[in-house]
């Protein structure tokens, strides 16, 4: 059985990108780092590339990058790091993460589910265990909506009133689908709060969670004529909100009732699952859910009335509201509020019925959320197709499949362009996507299926008013971007002259790196018997070498690139090594000067609180990204992990060792 370094769980909301992103992300910090790795996706498929209990125990740490339950009480003390999935969406956010839980510390001893839940809680969030339990609810309810509307939408292309049996336009097949997807709808509450309270206390709050939703949906059952509570009465709901609510509070009912029966006898285990924690947890949850029927249908009134009043101030206001809610994260916590909306606000007016005012507005505030969710990754196609000498090949063949993200409603893809520049794409994106509602708006476009982007067109109506909508905000937009990269394009054109003069007569030794490399770190730059006070009193020390050394023309300029990059995140790594590393237009060429200190240099913070007795630093001309020497630079950090290599460099006390050391692996 393969052993890997890291294992990893990755999970969004919907199970469509941010998972994906995540995985790779993840994949690829491992791989600079000489690591293995196994990455565990929770997608809407489910459960992609298991970890099984072998590979789990023999992991060095853990990384959970998740925003709904992973089932993180299997890594009972491994060393672990868990944070939402949109902080691993980069290679270098995924890089710090691995880092960050190779330097965590684990217990071996703990084998209680409720101790790792504990040592989880402490190390993230309140605000992201609230949300990774509410977007566990809420990726199960979308597929139900997703379906169940689209279904519904369907139905109506026998005519808008074909499943009503007395109509003209009757159609019995179209009346199924109708029924079919009303059904998948009014499972969306019940569902939220079941999987809302099952991340909670797992599987036993199931009971209580489904039960609190239907009486989201039902409200208390009053009699018309008595006024009093009956059961053969009718009630006012208070939708999602209420099942939210119901969620959260079935959850930490079963967690109460847990430690209510933790006194029982071990042999009544199975009378606690089976009778006394669903018994007891549904009359609980039941009886606050409908104590607190009237105040929690009066807030869901006030919410949808708030909307609304928002539409009577005008599309502008309203779509702007819309347009940035959906592209501020691109399928994060704002996106997602904005979505879950809309989905509630359209299931009401499904179940409203066409021609109803509630029809038409929720409808319309659907047409909206989805113009809004289509933009961003359409705005960078057309950005990679008419500056395409403006992007990387790889930002350009991204872009392209964008056309096909954006088109089926996928809005993550526009992700990895907005994280490389968030000022200004984010506010180009939100521009774009506000346009494209409040033109939604305004054009009075109706689309009663949640999700499908242009697939779904036959069914929306004034479908080519919505198309218009979406490619002028994706225009307007993507001319923005095309822009703004124009503009960074030419002022890195005008940075690169003096770089290129200095870089030139070196041509054909970066053409042959190989050669080059066996003598890349010269024996005089390699420091061995130094005594630094401080951190910044070795970085300080290394600058002044590579101007004597003619690597660097400005000594404070390197200095503040130093602690430019510490600020970032440390480069104290374990064992007692660090590699700090200087990019500047100051650097003339690219170099590594090697210092050591055998009583350590204290105030460095490292992985494992190690003081560092051996600095390798990296030295990089500004211009030069990208370029053989870098490739040849970023081999030291892989050095780092071969143990043979760390004891070699840090036993010695000979310079041209050293030297001969590091230049043996640069090859």
């Amino acid at each position: 059985m393969a052993k890997f370094d890291i294992i990893a769980a990755t999970g969004c909301p919907t199970g469509i990108a941010h998972t994906f992103m995540a995985k790779e992300a993840l994949e690829k910090a491992a791989a600079e780092r000489g690591l293995t790795i196994k990455v565990e996706t929770h997608g809407q498929v489910g459960v992609e590339n298991e970890l099984t209990k072998s590979e789990i125990a023999g992991a060095k740490a853990v990384v959970v990058a998740a925003d709904k339950d992973v089932q993180a009480e299997r890594f009972a003390g491994k060393p672990m790091v868990s944070v939402g999935v949109s902080k691993a969406l980069s290679v270098e956010a995924a890089g710090k993460l691995i880092d960050r839980a190779l330097a965590a510390k684990g217990d071996d001893t703990v084998a209680a589910a409720a101790d790792v839940e504990d040592e989880v809680e402490e190390k993230e969030s309140i605000g992201h265990v609230i949300y990774k339990h509410l977007m566990n609810g809420v990726s199960h309810m979308l597929v139900f909506v997703v379906a169940g509307g689209v279904l519904t939408a369907i139905s109506f292309l026998w005519g808008i009133t074909s499943f009503d049996s007395t109509a003209a336009d009757y159609n019995s097949f179209a009346a199924m689908l109708k029924i079919i997807g009303g059904i998948a709808m009014n499972l969306m509450v019940p569902v939220l709060s079941a999987y809302i309270a099952e991340s909670i206390g797992k599987r036993p709050a199931l009971v209580p969670g489904f039960v609190a939703g239907m009486i989201a949906i039902q409200g208390l059952p009053v009699n018309a004529e008595t006024g009093m509570i009956d059961a053969g009465g009718a009630g006012v709901g208070f939708g999602f909100l209420g099942g939210i609510v119901g969620g959260f509070l079935a959850g930490y009912v079963i967690l109460l009732l847990e430690k209510v029966f933790a006194g029982l006898p071990k042999n009544l285990d199975g009378l606690k699952a089976i009778f006394l924690y669903p018994l007891f947890s549904t009359a609980i949850v039941g009886l606050v859910m409908l104590g607190i029927s009237g105040p929690m249908a009066a807030i869901n009134t006030a919410m949808m009335d708030f909307l609304k009043g928002l539409s009577a101030s005008g599309a502008v206001v309203l779509g702007l509201a819309i347009g940035c809610m959906c592209a501020f994260d691109m399928g994060g916590p704002v996106n997602k509020a904005a979505y879950v909306t809309g989905t509630a606000m359209l299931t009401e007016a499904l179940a409203a019925g066409v021609g109803t005012d509630t029809y038409n507005f929720g409808t319309n505030f659907m047409a909206a959320v989805s113009a809004a969710c289509i933009v961003p990754p359409l705005i960078t196609t057309f950005a990679v197709v008419v500056g395409k000498k403006y992007f990387s090949q790889e930002d350009h063949d991204a872009g392209v499949v964008n056309l096909i993200l954006g088109c089926t409603h996928i809005t993550e893809g526009a992700i990895p362009f907005m994280t490389k520049n968030i000022w200004p794409v984010m506010p180009i994106m939100m521009l774009g996507s506000s346009i494209a509602s409040i033109l939604t708006i305004m054009f009075n476009v109706h689309d009663p299926a949640p999700h499908g982007g242009f697939l779904v067109l036959p069914v929306v109506e004034n479908g080519p008013l919505w198309v218009l909508a979406i490619l002028i905000g994706a225009v307007v937009g993507g001319i923005l971007f095309v822009a703004f990269k124009k503009y960074d394009f030419e002022k890195n054109q005008k940075a690169a002259p003096a770089a290129k003069s200095v870089e030139a007569p070196k041509a054909a030794a970066v053409e042959a790196p190989k050669a080059e490399a066996a003598d890349f770190v010269k024996v005089e730059n390699v420091f061995v018997a130094e005594d630094f006070a401080s951190r910044d009193e070795a970085l300080s020390f290394v600058s002044n070498q590579a101007v004597k050394a003619g690597i660097a023309s400005d000594a404070d300029a390197v200095m503040n690139a130093f602690l430019a990059r510490e600020a970032e995140g440390t480069t104290g790594m374990m064992e007692g090594f660090a590699i700090p590393h200087a990019k500047s237009d100051a650097i003339s060429e690219a170099a590594v000067i090697v210092v050591k200190d055998e009583s350590g240099v204290t105030g460095w913070d490292t992985m494992d609180g190690a003081p560092v007795n051996v600095a390798i630093a990296l030295l990089i001309p500004g211009a030069q990204a990208g370029t053989t020497h870098l490739k040849i630079l970023s081999k030291v950090a892989e050095a780092l992990m071969d143990e043979d290599f760390r004891a070699t460099v840090k036993g010695s006390t000979d310079a041209a060792e050293i030297a001969k050391t590091i230049n043996a692996r640069l090859v």
